[in-house]
């Protein structure tokens, strides 16, 4: 194949990045008029996170904390260094909008270069290239989460490139002749960059890493004629991938003292199931079930698309659109269609996560009949972005002429598309989750951030920011000002009593001006309450009562 390259920013590739910005930049405007950007808790905490690198009584990169992987939080930094962004949410905004057009970008180019691997014509790349962009970028539940501080949209972005320079190098070693000179690595080079930085965005990005590590290895052993540099191609792959999941577990052990705090400390997912859990009730759905597991991520990811029974056509289809691509034609077809089988990656990640992980999905439409990351399954978008024009595409070559083979293909998924987003477009599931989940939250912040602004501005202040830092957001209370749970040196083990949250515990009357607490939170539980004085309580139902306290400050 004598044109393998695709240029970067054609004509066509152009125009996706510019309508992908307009829409981007439309949407951001309409949820940021509307007060929208900070439903989710998350996206506060992200903001936050990121803010606390420079804003703190003790600030540094060790404020990143460990829970969450700091690629997002750092690309946050430059724009939240302006209060106004900081306290709007704005800055948090800016990196998943960036994402969400190379996202668009990216699926027109993954797509063109699998579909003319599958052996379609140029007008057959170009019909389901763009349909793929326009079911990927005007899927209303990824629009709202690109005009958010959540991680991912970053994270699909990463996600989609990796596949698309895979798929270029696929591409380049299964069409090289004998007689021309060896293949480049730089398109696995690029994939291997990108599955690094997916590894540092979300947990989702190690199990990445670890299949396309196996994919690369079965490509290139299958090829090795072709490619007789391919035991250093593959190491420097797997150096790239296992580089960053290293350099975090390495990280948590030398502050932590604990590998894997990430994975088992207090704050991780596991330790929140279960200090949220009921005793005596069921664990949540799809615990120690792999296939229960599954059937919830797939009806997650069927809830992202469509309403209904139109989720469940779209993944019959995509899953259709995948077998055809991967079957029809030649015997080395399916080679060059494997980086279409890694877009369903998240189903298998999902479905042990869910099982043996303490990741729960809860859905509206089953049982426990809640709102709880269903926006996880927004992660197969991908995978329905392209496979869909695919299986419509082949479906419609049934008919003899070619001109009804495009205008059928065309129909079926702008109809389809058209249909079920309409569906979903005045509610999409993840703006529902967010807006269900934040409703008693954002009550209790705006009551103690108008309590919090009446405050002298030079004042200190002593709470606890793992639940409630929106209200120091809201009130634009600058985070150096509050002594909290970040300024704990959590490398010293098992306790420090001469660190500054600790003593501030100790003997509040020393270190602040006012105590913020929380009912069953650190502050509540821990602070010495003998010297200060009782202001003001405030009750929101469904959040836990908050007080605020008057110190006396000797220093």
């Amino acid at each position: 194949m004598t044109q393998l390259a695709i240029r970067r920013w054609d004509p066509e590739t152009a125009l996706v990045a510019w309508i992908a910005s307009v829409v981007s930049v439309a949407s951001f405007f309409y949820y940021f008029h509307r007060g929208e950007l900070l439903l989710y808790g998350d996206a506060v905490a992200h903001i936050n996170i990121a803010r606390r690198v420079f804003d703190s009584r003790t600030p540094g990169l060790l404020q990143l904390g460990t829970v969450w992987l700091p690629l997002p939080h750092l690309a946050m930094i430059p724009f939240l260094v302006s209060d106004r962004l900081w306290r709007t949410g704005v800055g948090g905004s800016i990196p998943s909008m960036i994402a969400y057009v190379f996202g668009a970008v990216g699926i027109l180019r993954l797509v063109r270069g699998i579909f003319r691997a599958s052996g379609g014509p140029h007008n057959g790349a170009r019909f389901a290239a763009w349909c793929a962009v326009l079911i990927y970028a005007a899927n209303p539940n990824l629009i709202y989460l690109q005009a958010t501080a959540m991680t991912e949209p970053i994270y699909l972005a990463l996600f989609i490139w990796a596949v698309v320079f895979f798929a270029d190098f696929v591409r380049i070693l299964t069409s090289v002749d004998q007689t021309e000179k060896e293949p480049t690595s730089s398109a696995l080079n690029k994939c291997g960059l990108c599955v690094a930085a997916a590894c540092l965005t979300r947990y989702d990005g190690w199990f990445l890493a670890g299949v396309l590590c196996i994919a690369a290895a079965a490509v290139l052993t299958h090829y090795k004629r072709a490619f007789p540099n391919w035991r250093r191609t593959l190491a420097i792959l797997i150096f790239l991938a296992v580089a960053a999941p290293v350099l975090w577990l390495a990280y948590n052990a030398l502050i932590y003292r604990n590998p894997l705090e990430f994975a088992n400390g207090p704050y991780s997912a596991r330790a929140i199931e279960k200090k949220t859990s009921t005793p005596g009730t069921p664990p949540h759905p799809g615990a120690g079930n792999v296939l229960i597991a599954a059937s919830y991520f797939l009806k997650s990811a069927e809830l992202n698309v469509a309403e209904g029974d139109w989720g469940r056509l779209w993944l019959v289809l995509a899953l259709l659109g995948t077998a055809l691509a991967c079957s029809i034609g030649s015997p080395g077809r399916f080679w060059r269609c494997m980086p279409l089988l890694l877009l369903w990656i998240p189903l298998l990640f999902y479905m042990f996560s869910i099982a043996y992980g303490g990741v729960p999905i809860f859905l509206p439409v089953w049982w426990p009949f809640s709102h709880y990351n269903v926006r996880y399954g927004l992660e197969l978008l991908p995978a329905f972005a392209i496979s869909v024009p695919l299986a419509a595409f082949f479906l419609v070559q049934l008919a003899r002429n070619r001109n009804v083979q495009f205008a059928g293909a065309i129909m079926i998924c702008a109809g389809g598309v058209f249909a079920s987003y309409a569906s979903i477009w005045r509610d999409p599931i993840c703006f529902r989750e967010a807006w269900v989940n934040s409703r008693t939250r954002l009550a209790l912040e705006r009551e103690l951030a108008a309590y919090l602004k009446a405050l002298p501005q030079n004042s200190t202040l002593l709470m606890y920011l793992g639940d409630h830092v929106g209200a120091l957001q809201d009130a634009g209370i600058p985070l150096r000002r509050v002594i909290n749970e970040g300024n704990h040196r959590v490398w010293k083990q098992p306790a420090d009593p001469e660190g500054l949250w600790e003593r501030a515990l100790a003997t509040p009357e020393r270190y602040a001006d006012f105590v913020i607490a929380f009912e069953g939170d650190p502050v509540s539980m821990q602070v010495n309450k003998t010297k200060i004085a009782s202001l003001a309580v405030i009750h929101v139902s469904g959040q836990p009562q908050a007080t605020i306290y008057r110190a006396e400050h000797q220093r």
